[in-house]
């Protein structure tokens, strides 16, 4: 499928048909995630891929949306709070595989200085960049003939209990994927037009 033909394709399902994904189909869906850009390439994305009844079971009662538990996986998608820490060494990375050559930059500019973040900005910069990749894998799905839906509405400390995951590991959404069972019709959307402030 071409990409703007996917892209025009995507539809939040709520209804999945029954039947597994391969493990195979999982990994592509994942690489697709893996390749993602992020900020400062700091790759902060990581999932859990929950493919048993139990597992989806027990993610179902951290979010009011019980259709999830028919998707063939779920992904738990997360950000990795230590990331922010790696900064410095995967921009290093960056200039050493000449990602910056022949580019006109101004690091003595004082805006060129990374800001210094509080908590709540590290979750919510680190979940922007999450967030590229989920919609990788969404994207990704349409073209294997898959449906999803992000899920943004959980409750995120009962998920991470019942996960038992690491302080660092910060839940961003939930991402059933599964065999569609519906054929949603376009959503609305606004004219093209209303998207663009101005052009100066």
């Amino acid at each position: 499928m071409e990409l703007s033909e996917v892209i025009a394709a995507r539809r939040s399902i709520r209804k999945f048909k029954p039947g597994e994904i391969s493990q195979t189909t999982i990994k592509e869906l994942i690489d697709a995630a893996r390749l993602a850009p992020s900020g400062s390439n700091l790759q902060p994305a990581r999932f859990i891929v929950a493919k048993s009844a139990s597992a989806k079971e027990n993610i179902g009662k951290c979010t009011p949306y019980k259709f999830i538990v028919k998707a063939a996986v779920i992904f738990v998608c997360c950000a990795d709070l230590t990331t922010i820490t790696t900064r410095e060494t995967r921009v290093g990375e960056l200039f050493k595989e000449g990602a910056f050559d022949g580019v006109e930059m101004d690091m003595n500019d004082p805006s060129a200085t990374a800001p210094v973040m509080d908590d709540n900005m590290i979750k919510a910069y680190l979940s922007l960049n999450t967030a590229i990749a989920i919609e990788h894998i969404a994207l990704k799905a349409v073209d294997l003939g898959l449906g999803s839906c992000w899920i943004g509405r959980f409750d995120r400390e009962k998920l991470k209990d019942t996960l038992r995951l690491d302080e660092n590991i910060y839940p961003v959404m939930l991402l059933p994927v599964g065999y569609p069972d519906q054929a949603p019709k376009p959503r609305p959307r606004f004219a093209l037009d209303k998207y663009i402030l101005k052009t100066i």
